[in-house]
């Protein structure tokens, strides 16, 4: 895609997730540059953006569009025994990030690499010349899968999970090939071992996937892995992105900005002070930490 296309995809990202049922907010003071303004972490991960994406009352997870000036934030909380969603849009102007706070209750959204493609679950819009097309179905192969949620890789390979009772998800992909997603295969048991495994992510290059699982090895509930192509083309053995990112808390939900300069991932942390259950919190951490785990041929 040409930095020429840019501003026409911003615009038409932000025309179909900002309907009428949607209001903008001042621009944010002292918010300029990417992401939100934000000065970026090293090797130690940090929480994003605390009292603006990340915050006390509302757990939350971000999607960046393409070219990062926008942010889609999903946020939940569990009042009263009932849970609640929330949905917030951030996107760059002129003078930094506005805040717009939409009334969308559907499926969050997720956009391709190369933002032709924004997807809702099992269903997705492709970008044309006019805009958006129509809602189209993935294909009868993912009829009868819960599917909770998906990623792409630049080739067209999809990755996602699936809503269980039990929480003992398996993870599939399915390749994009003479002009279709082919059926669903199940990774091998590199990946889908141990009680839990979720929010898979497929580098665009196809190089390595990442997900959360809980494993006897772990550090208590669920933790951050990753799993890089072999040679051959399989995966390999799943490796524990180690004690600077899991802990004895849950961790989950691993994405790559797509830049590939940043990891985000959830966190199930307890406020200071505050009574009540762990909330989840939104970190980030620099991708470095990444290539320090990838195998030397």
């Amino acid at each position: 895609m040409m930095k020429s296309e840019l501003p026409k995809l911003l615009f038409s990202v932000v025309t179909l997730l900002l309907c009428s049922n949607s209001h903008a907010q001042g621009v944010l003071a002292g918010l300029n540059g990417p992401y939100l303004g934000q000065n970026p972490p090293g090797l130690t991960p940090k929480v994003f953006a605390p009292g603006i994406v990340s915050t006390l009352d509302w757990g939350d997870a971000v999607h960046f569009a393409p070219d990062k000036e926008l942010l889609y934030v999903s946020r939940w909380r569990v009042a009263n025994g009932q849970r609640e969603t929330a949905h917030v849009v951030f996107k760059r102007v002129a003078e930094g990030w506005q805040k717009v706070v939409t009334e969308h209750t559907g499926r969050a959204a997720y956009y391709s690499p190369d933002g032709q493609m924004v997807f809702y679950g099992k269903q997705y819009k492709t970008r044309t010349s006019d805009g958006w097309s129509e809602m189209k179905k993935l294909g009868p192969a993912f009829d009868d899968i819960p599917l909770m949620g998906l990623k792409m890789s630049r080739k067209g390979t999809l990755v996602f999970d699936e809503f269980t009772r039990d929480g003992n998800g398996v993870l599939r992909y399915s390749k994009w090939d003479k002009g279709e997603w082919q059926a669903p295969t199940a990774f091998s048991t590199a990946i889908n071992t141990g009680k839990w495994n979720a929010h898979p992510f497929i580098a665009p290059d196809e190089s390595y996937v990442m997900w959360d699982g809980e494993r006897e090895q772990g550090f208590g509930s669920s933790d951050l892995y990753i799993s890089f192509r072999q040679r051959d083309g399989s995966w390999g053995e799943a490796i524990n992105l180690g004690a600077r990112v899991n802990t004895a808390a849950e961790e989950g939900g691993p994405q790559v900005t797509p830049d590939g300069k940043y990891l985000f991932f959830n966190r199930m942390v307890k406020s200071k002070g505050r009574a009540g259950e762990a909330q989840s919190d939104l970190f980030w951490v620099d991708a470095k930490i990444i290539d320090e785990l990838r195998p030397v041929d």
